[in-house]
């Protein structure tokens, strides 16, 4: 069982890349199941619409997780609540549209259970995360309700990606961070079975600011004339993680980052 993350999805550059790519990698990767951050894929670089939700879906995209701009686009409110496919972090200050935990079937017939949270440091205000995840694990179990667990953490610092990565550790399958868009070269298995990433990184532009237009963020930081951040539309680097997982167990058993694009390292 092999199971494909890919970090944050940003704006056209983003979309096209998975959309050209993604179908590609499933095949040679023989990927079972596919996990995608879809919460900057909108052509302003934050939030998501059912638009391009679809379009992720047709090139085998099994589920999409947000972040702190799941909101972003108004029309994601109604849209949540019909696809059971796009997911909203868990802890988001109740009530909320949508749903921040789901099982799903993959291609091979498993049962994969996917948890989106959002962490509390230099976040949008949410419930604790570490709260909401021990609540989580009191009523989740791996393997007696789902053969695999992924968590996608969104966060801003290290610190907490990595204290909620040992949280889960032999609890998931896979703990892998998102929302910073750079990769980091972390990936490995904790020592009770969880394979942990502190981020994916994006699939977008990287000759920019984390996705970002370059130039007008340098003036923005400068205090120049500048606009409203708006994507870079570069040729886009894809960033993840694959995942093989122990049918038997619910643990990984390999996992590997992937980068393949232009700007960054190709491994693949």
């Amino acid at each position: 069982m092999k199971i494909l993350f890919l970090g944050d999805v940003v704006g056209k550059a983003g979309c096209r890349a998975v959309k050209i790519n993604l179908p590609k990698i499933i095949s040679k990767k023989k990927i079972d199941f596919c996990i995608v951050n879809g919460e900057n894929a909108a052509d302003q670089g934050v939030g998501i619409t059912e638009k391009i939700t679809n379009q992720l879906f047709e090139v085998g995209v099994d589920v999409i997780t947000t972040g702190n701009h799941v909101w972003d686009q108004k029309e994601t409110a109604n849209h949540i609540e019909q696809e059971v496919k796009l997911l909203r972090p868990a802890n988001l200050i109740e009530p909320s549209p949508g749903k921040g935990f789901r099982i799903f079937n993959s291609k091979n017939g498993l049962k994969v259970g996917v948890l989106n949270l959002m962490g509390n440091v230099f976040m949008k205000k949410c419930e604790d995360v570490f709260e909401t995840a021990n609540n989580f694990l009191r009523s989740n179990i791996l393997k007696k309700d789902y053969d695999f667990l992924v968590v996608d953490f969104h966060g801003e610092i290290t610190s907490e990606k990595m204290a909620i990565g040992f949280l889960f550790d032999g609890k998931a399958t896979f703990v892998v961070g998102t929302h910073t868009h750079v990769p980091t070269n972390d990936a490995r298995i904790l020592k009770n079975g969880t394979a942990y990433l502190t981020d994916a990184g994006m699939c977008g532009d990287y000759d920019s600011v984390i996705g970002m237009n370059k130039e007008n963020s340098l003036n923005r930081f400068m205090k120049k004339n500048s606009k409203k951040h708006f994507p870079a539309e570069g040729e886009a680097t894809i960033c993840g993680a694959i995942v093989e997982c122990d049918s038997l167990t619910g643990y990984a058993k390999n996992i590997e980052s992937l980068i393949l694009g232009n700007d960054l390292k190709n491994t693949i």
